[in-house]
């Protein structure tokens, strides 16, 4: 089945589109179509605000409630920065930044870090990990530069963020004064109450909201991923319009035969529950996708991943990992399905040259675009696949653009808001995130853990 999802209004473009015939193949006949009441009682759930973590669905209407002066404050605040920093750090971890990244990378050079480009900030993103390596060569090469800051964090305390943030903040005002970094420091975070709120009121730092009733797995269209794009130079509005468009292609009156999240949700689940299918891959042959497809995974691993279930969200770049993984997909145990994200037209032009002596034996290729081999690698590995026993989903994305990224984005989310329910459990909240805290504060004598060192001391012991 082959369903077109969204066109864009007052435009002539081709559809994003979602094919599942190579998925249906391995299921039982009509096995999609079984789903449709089950389908349709999941997203009903989360109209009606019925469903476990109903106090997270703030992200289901989302595009629809932008408003172009809420986006017009994002890029004023944005070209404040970009006027004046060479550098912006965006400080915040999981869905705190992969978002914006996932975003930034796609739409971005894959060699920005290299091109002196006077028009752009260079972005960096910090607070995902505690490696002293990483922060001191951060702080590095930071030295000298105009930078600023973008801390993102509801609480203001998440270890990660925090530790970096506190040594960002201190660099920042060292080198362009206290006065000046107040005014290239942004805080995204809780609207009352946390540590990061109380320092942004403290210090005058403009401050956007991270919605109460939006996980940060489901925030890119929030500012914690709406600012750093528009710092980055992408069209933030588009993107927005994307996602729109989108939240009307799957709504919940949609037919379930023409809602791509609706199918997208049935056949993942039909795989799992009826072919053992336990592990799907998000495959992509464009590199600047690598991002997108982490967004991808946390976004479903944090979401379904509960109770002892859950399909096990993994990622490969094609043609890269058919090289180092695609043994094991193509000829390893059956456990797998593959939902492709195939770009159907690069932004850019490049043919192969003759070569005289032809040594490498890829005269044939002459003249050809680079992009129509990477079309027949893709073809030729879907094919390869499928004859391996690997149920294969395909979403084709005309063009690598905001407007498309935007759809992206709202399709994966609330096909996860759909697929949760039918599994079963909590799309929206990760306790299972909390436990390896909870050891890390008694290891580290947090004051309040007093009961869980001694816990673990006697555990090591």
């Amino acid at each position: 089945m082959t369903l077109l999802l969204a066109s864009q209004s007052l435009k002539i473009m081709k559809n994003i589109s979602l094919d599942i015939t190579k998925a249906e193949q391995f299921l039982k006949t009509n096995a999609v179509a079984a789903y449709e009441s089950k389908v349709k009682a999941a997203q009903a759930s989360l109209e009606n605000g019925t469903c476990p973590g109903n106090d997270f669905l703030g992200w289901l209407h989302l595009p629809s409630s932008i408003t172009d002066a809420f986006l017009n404050d994002i890029q004023t605040v944005a070209n404040t920065l970009r006027s004046k920093c060479e550098v912006i750090v965006v400080a915040g971890i999981g869905g705190s930044y992969l978002g914006a990244r996932a975003v930034i990378e796609a739409l971005g050079n894959s060699f920005a870090w290299l091109v002196n480009d006077k028009r752009n900030p260079t972005i960096l993103f910090a607070g995902n990990n505690i490696g002293e390596d990483y922060l001191f060569e951060l702080t590095e090469y930071l030295k000298g530069k105009k930078f600023g800051v973008i801390n993102i964090s509801k609480s203001g305390t998440t270890t990660e963020t925090a530790l970096t943030f506190r040594l960002l903040k201190k660099q920042c005002e060292a080198q362009r004064g206290k006065a000046e970094a107040k005014d290239v420091i942004v805080a995204v975070t809780d609207a009352k109450k946390g540590a990061a709120r109380i320092c942004a009121d403290k210090e005058g730092y403009k401050s956007f909201v991270i919605p109460d009733n939006v996980g940060g797995r489901f925030s890119v269209l929030t500012p914690v991923g709406l600012l750093p794009i528009a710092c980055a130079g992408f069209d933030v509005k588009e993107l927005v319009k994307g996602a729109q468009t989108m939240e009307k292609a799957c709504a919940a009156d949609v037919p379930f035969a023409e809602n791509p999240a609706a199918q997208y949700a049935a056949v993942r689940n039909a795989l799992y529950e009826e072919a053992g299918k336990k592990i799907e891959i998000v495959v992509n042959f464009q590199p600047k996708l690598h991002f997108f497809a982490e967004w991808w995974k946390q976004l479903y691993g944090e979401s379904e991943g509960k109770e002892g279930k859950g399909i096990f969200p993994a990622a490969c770049d094609f043609t890269t990992d058919l090289h180092s993984m695609g043994q094991w997909i193509q000829e390893g145990e059956r456990s797998i399905f593959e939902t492709v994200i195939s770009i159907e037209r690069p932004e850019k032009t490049l043919l192969f040259p003759h070569d005289d002596e032809n040594l490498d034996g890829l005269n044939f290729l002459e003249g050809k675009r680079v992009n129509d081999v990477n079309k027949m690698a893709e073809l030729g590995t879907q094919l390869a696949h499928v004859d391996g026993g690997v149920p294969n989903i395909k979403v084709s994305v005309p063009q690598l653009n905001a407007f498309y990224i935007g759809q992206l984005i709202y399709f994966f989310e609330i096909a996860c808001g759909i697929s949760g329910n039918l599994l079963g459990v909590n799309p929206f909240n990760q306790p299972g995130v909390e436990a390896y805290k909870k050891n890390m504060f008694a290891l580290l004598n947090k004051p309040g853990y007093e009961a869980e060192s001694k816990a673990i001391r006697e555990r090591l012991a």
